[in-house]
């Protein structure tokens, strides 16, 4: 055995573990706070901890991340919606299913809780749809289907646009169409539309929306997704909050698309467009993926720190906890609800071609537009043929 040390190790600073006994009627915040202490749990009190009181303060500009069936499940009405409404939610990026799922609280077509081990063939035969334990009649998805083709014959989609103005103007639609039917606001879509929130979809044509949308153009119909003003709306987004004096946070929620989409804004701004900058201040992740595999390779903080997508000197301020999105976002949703409230409402939607200026004019003065050296990372070693191409020094 070592030497016993005169006086305590400093890795012994941390508060001890000693809780109390649970009470009758704890709230779901207490509970976490006193509770959840180690492992997983730990991690998502920690993470509930860096929301309350960093993330969540009104110089920061959230972005939050959607993958998984959660819309389906009921967590768009229970936790997205309210975390809208509070301000606690700045941007999104969105898989399209969970919006074209969303769409369907607005209609007010009925989702029912079911069993993960019914018969699939006995359910195609009777007209029910199944994800995981939830079970909807398949006119469900044909009513949807409906709603959205109608939708884009209007003269307003006939041209090009990026997701988040198509989202918006989706979204005027979905509210419209819940206050007809009584129902207020039970949709993603029709709160950030309420708020200003702006909704990304880093692959559009990977759900029914973008199918429809394909569909619609086998008719001549005009509405394109245009990914390039994605991107460069999202970057514009994150620089502008480091203009501001502000900072930039990201909260994963899962993996695939929309985490790549969101963290790439930062490699957009420094890598592409040469634009200093150091990456986002903080990170929160809710994943149940793993690095060695590949399901989360590049997003765990520390890998993403050399991508240039986080600030090095903000690693004591990312957590990732590994659990499922559908325990972790109610419990985190009450957790800020609770210790945090509401904050001012950024609208960033309103903003978007005011963003885009100002992330033109930054590639101008700043940028590779300039002319000037810039003082993003470049490789050592590496020039450009005469047709522009890299070549490997």
């Amino acid at each position: 055995m070592p030497e016993h040390p005169e006086s305590p190790s400093a890795f012994l600073n941390g508060p001890r573990i000693l809780p109390g006994p649970l009470r009758k009627g704890i709230t779901a915040s207490d509970l976490m706070d006193e509770a959840f202490l180690a492992y997983n749990a730990g991690r998502l009190h920690d993470g509930a901890r860096l929301l309350a009181q960093k993330v969540l303060r009104p110089e920061v500009t959230v972005g939050l991340t959607l993958t998984g069936a959660l819309t389906p499940a009921g967590l768009g009405r229970s936790c997205l919606v309210p975390l809208i409404q509070h301000g606690l939610v700045d941007w999104i990026v969105s898989t399209g299913a969970n919006l074209y799922h969303d769409t369907h609280f607005a209609l007010d077509l009925a989702l029912h809780r079911g069993s993960p081990g019914l018969p699939d063939a006995t359910l195609r035969d009777e007209g029910v749809v199944r994800i995981y334990d939830i079970l909807f009649d398949y006119r469900v998805l044909l009513d949807t289907d409906a709603f959205y083709r109608e939708l884009i014959k209007a003269p307003a989609f006939q041209r090009p646009m990026s997701t988040a103005e198509f989202h918006s103007l989706a979204g005027r639609a979905v509210h419209e169409r819940e206050q007809a039917l009584g129902l207020g606001t039970v949709s993603m879509l029709s709160a950030a539309y309420l708020a200003g929130v702006p909704i990304y979809t880093s692959s559009p044509g990977d759900s029914s929306i973008g199918m429809n949308v394909a569909a619609m153009a086998l008719e001549g119909n005009g509405l394109q997704f245009d990914v390039n003003a994605d991107v460069n709306e999202s970057a514009a987004i994150v620089l502008d909050a480091k203009l501001r004096g502000g900072r930039s946070a990201v909260w994963i929620l899962g993996g695939g698309s929309p985490k790549n989409f969101i963290l790439q804004t930062e490699p957009q701004i420094q890598e592409v467009l040469g634009i200093d900058e150091r990456g986002h201040d903080f990170f929160l992740q809710i994943t149940d993926a793993r690095p060695d595999t590949g399901g989360l390779s590049g997003a765990t903080p520390a890998e993403a720190v050399s991508w240039g997508k986080i600030d090095p000197d903000q690693l004591p301020d990312t957590v990732v906890c590994y659990t499922d999105s559908t325990l972790a976002l109610p419990l985190l949703t009450a957790y800020v609800l609770d210790r945090v409230g509401s904050r001012p409402m950024k609208r960033l939607a309103d903003r978007r071609v005011e963003l885009l200026d100002q992330l033109k004019a930054q590639y101008r003065t700043r940028g590779r537009l300039s002319g000037q050296p810039t003082t993003a990372r470049e490789p050592a070693g590496r020039g450009t043929w005469p047709c522009g191409t890299p070549k490997e020094g």
